[in-house]
């Protein structure tokens, strides 16, 4: 990630500022959260700064390049940073647009503790913030046969503009008229694998010496289009996506019995005498696991198939209504490069200065963090902001932090 500009390295060895910090040293911020400084920022490449991730520890006076998760925001012009209640790192990007312009650096939070854990290095995590909230994402799972294609099928017909499926990622080479990002996003196998070291899927498998997985960045795309994701996975796949980051809703469907089971799958006629067999003994054991170990909140029997679509949509609070997609920025506000931050409880204050020397007029943008959910790697959700357009009028008590 190649080491951190020298004058950063002076400075932390002489002390910082106490108390949330908002610290730029032209192309890099320092945030200080205990005995550790966490550094934002890197070469500055005109007209742009990368925005790489360094960590100073002032006991033993080291520097130190973590493993960072999520994706990675893109470069920007200039940046602004602040804590945010000792576990993580709100970063405005000067001068980008309202949708791309806040991140969070997960520094401290129970994923980060997790994986620093399980991976035995010091690691943090990118988490973009979104504003307004998404329904949880939807998993489910059942065998062979048990007709959960065909609940997943009504679902989507009835209600076409509140779901979507995510756009697995698969190593194999497409299929006769497969589109990449429509039918599977065809990727090599390195770059699955390192994604997948990464941190950036949410389950994968190895299917006939091919590569196949969800990641997270599909299932948030989803979201932002303000859809509820539905995730059609094995019982392996489930386990996988419970150990993950992402808060979704589990739900398994059974079939009234084995005999049913059977009797489904031989009248499909679409498998070999050796491959019910197969999908039999697969199924009791997805059956057991699905009962017993955990993984899901919910168990529907499918004994009538209109009666567990009836038990589906009371669930996901299904009433025939069709839910709002999250809130669209409010347009005309953008985050300049002349801003200075200030925080009061669960509110951001952004005070602009109008780069236009023509211009005279300053505005403040209030960030509301106090609907936040979600986390890294992927989307920060609940994030609301407005605008206040001069400093004189309307502050309700905020002139205090100019």
């Amino acid at each position: 990630m190649g080491e951190a500009p020298a004058f950063i390295i002076d400075d932390l060895q002489t002390g910082f500022l106490n108390g949330f910090d908002l610290k730029s040293q032209g192309c890099a911020t320092a945030t200080v959260i205990g005995n550790k400084a966490y550094l934002i920022g890197g070469v500055n490449d005109e007209p742009t700064l990368s925005l790489g991730v360094h960590i100073f520890d002032q006991t033993r006076g080291e520097l130190v390049s973590p493993l960072v998760l999520g994706t990675k925001p893109t470069p920007c012009k200039g940046h602004s940073a602040v804590l945010l209640n000792e576990d993580r790192i709100l970063m405005i990007k000067r001068g980008s647009v309202p949708d791309d312009c806040i991140w969070f650096l997960e520094v401290d939070t129970q994923f980060v503790r997790e994986q620093r854990k399980i991976l035995g290095t010091e690691v943090v995590a990118w988490s973009k913030g979104v504003r307004g909230n998404a329904d949880k994402p939807v998993v489910i799972s059942g065998p062979s046969g048990v007709g959960k294609g065909t609940l997943i099928s009504m679902l989507m017909k009835e209600f076409p503009s509140m779901f979507g499926f995510s756009v697995s990622h698969t190593t194999r080479a497409p299929r006769g008229m497969e589109k990449d990002g429509v039918h599977y996003h065809f990727t090599e196998r390195s770059a699955m694998e390192r994604e997948i070291e990464d941190g950036k899927f949410l389950e994968f498998a190895a299917v006939h010496g091919n590569l196949y997985g969800t990641s997270v960045e599909a299932v948030e795309v989803v979201a932002d289009a303000g859809k509820r994701c539905i995730l059609d996975i094995d019982v392996q796949g489930a386990r996988s996506v419970k150990a993950s980051s992402l808060d979704a809703m589990f739900i398994f469907v059974c079939p009234p019995s084995m005999e049913e089971l059977e009797k489904r799958l031989r009248a499909r006629g679409t498998e070999t005498e050796e491959q019910v067999q197969k999908r039999l003994r697969n199924a009791q054991t997805e059956i057991e696991q699905g009962k017993s170990s955990g993984i899901f909140d919910h168990i529907l029997y499918n004994d009538n198939l209109e009666e567990c679509y009836e038990s589906l949509k009371k669930l996901l609070g299904l009433d025939g209504n069709i839910t709002t997609s999250p809130k669209a920025s409010p347009k005309g506000v953008e985050f300049p490069m002349d801003l200075a931050i200030s925080k009061i409880d669960q509110k951001i204050i952004i005070k602009c200065g109008s780069p236009d020397l023509k211009t005279t007029s300053n505005f403040r943008i209030v960030l509301d963090l106090s609907s936040l959910k979600g986390g890294a790697p992927g989307r920060t959700r609940g994030l609301d902001f407005y605008a206040i357009e001069s400093f004189s009028n309307g502050l309700n008590g905020f002139n205090q932090l100019s």
